[in-house]
């Protein structure tokens, strides 16, 4: 799959700027993002990428006193991740009960076994261009509140799985069945890699919500770590495989997304349930009114 990087820079810049500006790039369809000294570089899809529409975006940054100019180039079709990937990152541990390693660093995590002993939860990553590592914020909030469901002899639904991680962790808790869906190959080569990496079994489908036509049945959880436009397009689709008693767990938008992912529950019957907040980026817990 071929891809665009983008490389944004902000001035005056800051963490906070670089944020929005990835918050505002990841609803025109940019998938990841790296820090580097001098600007914020992002990827995206070749085909979803249009960079009228993105400097529009981007005139509207809602900080004052902030120019943000970018550059495009095309990159080489290939594993553009694989520098990351080699490098791998740091055990991420969740509510002291799970711990999501990179395969690159298994061995150094092993050797630091002490500090893992007591996390009963132990997910394995083994990232190939595709995103879900755990180390992203929506990530660990997703996570967090999968944690505290009873998924025992449920069925779970992942909407945009990347990595495959969350609907892993479904599957460890007990889930029954866990139905997951990704637009990019890549990913879903690599959630089913990770599934056999944690002796899970995952049923990975290509595609976007099209997909939810084919499978039979209702699910218990459906969860979407995804930007604010998709879920707000994408939503009615989850509806439609819910049960009464479902529940949806949606991230991948800041707080101040949230009002209006909110109204478009509602108009649809359902209720917000929880919500966590991690540097602004926010997450919902969606039950029936």
């Amino acid at each position: 799959m071929k891809y665009i990087q983008v490389k944004f820079t902000a001035e005056p810049d800051s963490l906070d700027v670089r944020d929005i500006i990835a918050a505002l790039a990841g609803e025109e369809g940019f998938e990841s993002f790296t820090d580097e000294p001098d600007g914020l570089v992002g990827y995206c899809q070749e085909n979803l990428f249009n960079e009228e529409t993105l400097g529009h975006t981007l005139q509207n940054l809602p900080v004052p006193n902030v120019k943000v100019t970018f550059t495009a180039s095309h990159i080489e079709d290939k594993n553009w991740n694989e520098e990351w990937e080699k490098g791998g990152f740091e055990p991420v541990i969740i509510d002291n009960r799970c711990a999501i390693v990179c395969k690159n660093m298994e061995d150094e995590a092993t050797a630091a076994q002490n500090s893992l002993d007591t996390i009963p939860m132990k997910i394995v990553i083994d990232a190939k261009q595709a995103f879900g590592t755990g180390t992203h914020e929506t990530t660990q909030m997703i996570v967090s509140l999968l944690l505290n469901q009873d998924l025992k002899d449920k069925r779970v639904l992942d909407c945009g799985c990347g990595t495959g991680i969350l609907g892993i962790v479904a599957a460890k808790c007990g889930a029954k069945e866990v139905v997951c869906y990704d637009i990019d190959e890549w990913s879903v080569r690599n959630a089913e890699h990770n599934a056999e990496l944690n002796s899970v079994e995952l049923d990975v489908l290509e595609g976007d919500k099209s997909v939810l036509s084919h499978v039979s049945g209702v699910f218990d959880v459906i969860m979407a770590n995804i930007n604010r436009n998709i879920i707000l397009e994408d939503i009615e689709d989850f509806v439609s495989v819910m049960t009464t008693d479902s529940k949806i767990i949606l991230s991948g938008f800041y707080e101040q997304d949230a009002e209006s992912i909110l109204q478009k529950a509602a108009e649809l019957g359902l209720k917000e349930s929880q919500r966590l907040l991690n540097h602004d980026w926010c997450c919902l817990l969606l039950e029936r009114g």
